[in-house]
């Protein structure tokens, strides 16, 4: 998939590059006022966030331009795919759960890939942003950043979208389910 210094080869660059370029031309309602050719041109000289970007998109998450930070410049991406990203399904929460955990172990934490793929995890506000853009997770369910004293505690949160509202969960930090994944972010 990648070098091991996390780049992309040239032909695996143009054709993400296709791909970002159609999904950001059909859904233009999430970047009102953004270029794709001034994104484009960012994106060419950040050889290790496309590789990031490929990441997000191998593992089902169809990433997309959601805003820009007129303060440093920088595009901002969400995985915005239907439902939580296919590839990133049945983990628990952070290394600390998938230790604590004495049976049926899943293969990964959220924490462990989002780092291992260079992306964040979506906090409650950026999840409540997305779903501003459409409607997302109507089946399944997608781990967001936990603050402090609730991963303390052993749990961990959770969001999706039903009955046309945005709801947020808890659950045990080392629980994990085929219907939740995770939904990450990169600044480009």
């Amino acid at each position: 998939m990648a070098k091991g210094n996390n780049e992309l080869p040239p032909e695996q660059q143009a054709e993400l590059l296709e791909t970002l370029k159609m999904r950001f031309e059909k859904n233009m309602n999430r970047h009102e006022g953004i270029e794709w050719a001034s994104v484009q041109a960012r994106l060419e000289t950040k050889n290790e966030k496309l590789w990031s970007l490929n990441e997000m998109e191998a593992t089902g998450g169809e990433p997309d331009v959601v805003g820009l930070d007129p303060e440093t410049g920088e595009y901002i991406f969400y995985d915005c795919s239907a439902e939580s990203p296919k590839g990133r399904r049945s983990v628990c929460y952070d290394r600390e759960a998938l230790e604590a955990r004495k049976k049926h172990k899943p293969e990964n934490s959220v924490m462990d890939m989002a780092t291992a793929m260079g992306i964040e995890l979506l906090t409650e506000e950026q999840y409540r942003e997305l779903q501003k853009l459409g409607n997302f997770d109507l089946k399944t369910s997608s781990w967001v950043q936990t603050p402090e004293n609730i991963r303390e505690l052993g749990g961990a949160l959770f969001c999706d979208r039903r009955y046309d509202t945005t709801f947020v969960y808890h659950n045990g930090a080392d629980s994990y389910y085929g219907a939740r994944g995770f939904r990450g972010s990169l600044r480009v």
